[in-house]
């Protein structure tokens, strides 16, 4: 009985939350360890599938840089950084394109369904939903930046009941008007959270969140403003991966959206909890 009754709280918990997200928009970017462990693979999906059941409008961004590295070795392509980005020549955009707009779209699409709801696999370049030119000012190669999402096919899928699933991949409005470039996932996401003037942008990580002391998980900061966010970079508390991190997080809010969430994507359940539980995990921001 008390097993019972334990259970029974945790749904009344979650009432009030389920409440105040019913017929939101919430972006979710997804990647890293919780894309290659199929358990923790099975729980996101179904954490997908229970937000669109209790009302949610969700849309799922994903990256695919392990999938992309894998794919590399075995057609012998040699992976490069510059600046955090994945320097993209001719080849690598072929790669690119067929492993997160192939392979790793339809997969995770199969498997929202496979879970009893309902997906739609898109990429930037249908419909010309983003539209981007290349990044000036230093040799990335085809690596773009957004200038325009067009949120239409999104919000026809969202109206639908459907969850897009969408691939980083964007349409070159440049000098070569239709070529695909390749965009930072977390970025992607940010800018289509902004478009749809969603409440919240979720991104996935490997880590906690934001932490004071990165040797140190216990200096998890749970929640921070934009002008902070500002300070801690100045204190350089946020420095390395956590900048770019960061950065989309403010770029989302300057944009409109609500909140943005920085969790650990590596936690089973990580976006039920977040959504869901008074404590929630990981970092939240705000203006």
């Amino acid at each position: 009985m008390t097993d019972n009754n334990n259970q029974a709280q945790v749904l009344v918990h979650a009432l009030p939350y389920i409440q105040r997200f019913h017929g939101k928009t919430i972006v979710v970017k997804y990647g890293g360890n919780a894309m290659i462990n199929e358990e923790l693979k099975a729980a996101v999906i179904q954490d997908l599938v229970l937000m669109t059941c209790v009302g949610i409008r969700t849309v799922l961004v994903h990256g695919g840089g392990p999938e992309i590295e894998a794919m590399l070795k075995k057609t012998g392509g040699e992976s490069r950084f510059v600046d955090g980005l994945r320097y993209t020549d001719d080849d690598t955009m072929e790669i690119v394109q067929m492993v997160l707009c192939g392979k790793v779209n339809k997969d995770i699409v199969g498997l929202i369904q496979q879970a009893g709801g309902r997906a739609i696999g898109l990429c930037g370049i249908d419909g010309e939903m983003l539209r981007a030119r290349r990044i000036s000012g230093g040799d990335y190669g085809l690596v773009g930046e957004i200038e325009e999402v067009d949120i239409s096919i999104l919000s026809s899928a969202l109206d639908g009941g459907f969850i897009p699933v969408v691939s980083s991949v964007a349409f070159d409005t440049g000098d070569h008007s239709g070529r695909s470039l390749n965009i930072n996932a977390d970025t992607a996401a940010a800018k289509i959270a902004a478009a749809l003037q969603a409440e919240k942008l979720i991104l996935m990580t490997d880590v906690q969140g934001l932490l004071r002391n990165v040797d140190d998980p216990d200096s998890l900061i749970k929640s921070a403003t934009r002008p902070e966010l500002e300070q801690l970079k100045k204190d350089r508390i946020i420095c390395g991966g956590m900048i770019p991190k960061t950065d989309c997080c403010a770029l989302a809010l300057d944009g409109g959206v609500k909140k943005a969430h920085i969790i650990d994507g590596t936690m089973p359940h990580a976006l039920l909890v977040e959504l869901f539980t008074d404590e929630g995990i990981g970092t939240m921001l705000t203006l």
